[in-house]
């Protein structure tokens, strides 16, 4: 089971948007990194197709996950995740206030 999923709150350690808190969009498990909603924007020079207009472009790239944490669910601080077994399934918790992340 992995500690950061598609959807989790989290909050950056380290890099230019340190302290802010952000929506999982996508995980790239091989990569070890995530793109999050909001942070670690760039700007890349697009061009101009059938479907899409061309020009610069503002768009979130992937962060490692070493520099992420999941926010806790009770006060939006990070924490680190431990897996529990409850109830004959697996499920994540928050290591700050024991609160459950999800199930």
């Amino acid at each position: 089971m992995n500690k950061i999923k598609k959807g989790d709150k989290v909050v950056v350690l380290a890099g230019k948007d340190k302290g802010r808190t952000g929506e999982v969009i996508r995980m790239m498990p091989k990569d070890d990194k995530a793109v999050v909603r909001g942070i670690n924007i760039v700007r890349r020079h697009q061009r101009q197709s059938q479907t899409q207009e061309g020009g610069i472009i503002s768009k979130e790239a992937p962060i490692h996950l070493s520099n992420i944490a999941v926010a806790d669910p009770k006060d939006g601080k990070a924490t680190r995740v431990k897996i529990e077994v409850k109830d004959g399934k697996k499920v994540r918790v928050a290591k700050r206030s024991g609160a459950t992340i999800d199930g």
